[in-house]
């Protein structure tokens, strides 16, 4: 039999994979942008979204097992889905303002989902909290990026 963590790990790990439609020519125009001096944790970047995507499936799972909401796991999709969407419309469009408002979008749908999980699961709720402290700072970096380079804003 197919466990719940199973389903649940399995599509975050194939909605998380929609993250890697970039092309070589769009890693090629990110990499050559400017930087915020402050940056320097950007090799890490990787690291903290296997995180963030770790913590977001056991959150899952956890709510799962409580509520057999289906619902509540569509708001986890929508949320996983957004923050996907940040970097291959961003690569593609070469708009760092993009970036920047599916970043903001993506905290905007977190926030509201990490408030209905707390009433269901503290732990749950608190496995969301390095996407809800990340978010913002991945958002904010994009954005101080965009006035360094103001013809890829």
């Amino acid at each position: 039999m197919i466990k719940s963590w199973m389903v649940i790990g399995a599509v975050t790990f194939l909605v998380a994979f929609g993250s890697s439609l970039i092309r070589p020519k769009d890693i090629k125009w990110f990499s050559r942008l400017q930087r915020p001096q402050w940056l320097t944790f950007e090799k890490l970047i990787p690291v903290i979204w296997i995180v963030v995507f770790i913590c977001g499936a056991w959150s899952a799972y956890l709510v799962w097992e409580q509520t057999q909401n289906w619902q509540l796991m569509a708001f986890y999709l929508l949320v996983e889905v957004a923050i996907v969407l940040y970097s291959p419309v961003m690569f593609w469009t070469r708009s760092l303002r993009i970036g920047v408002a599916i970043g903001g979008l993506g905290f905007l749908l977190g926030i509201p989902l990490a408030l209905i999980v707390w009433q269901i699961s503290g732990w749950a709720a608190l496995l969301l909290l390095p996407y809800l402290i990340w978010s913002p700072i991945g958002t904010y970096t994009t954005w101080e990026m965009s006035k360094l380079n103001p013809e890829s804003a």
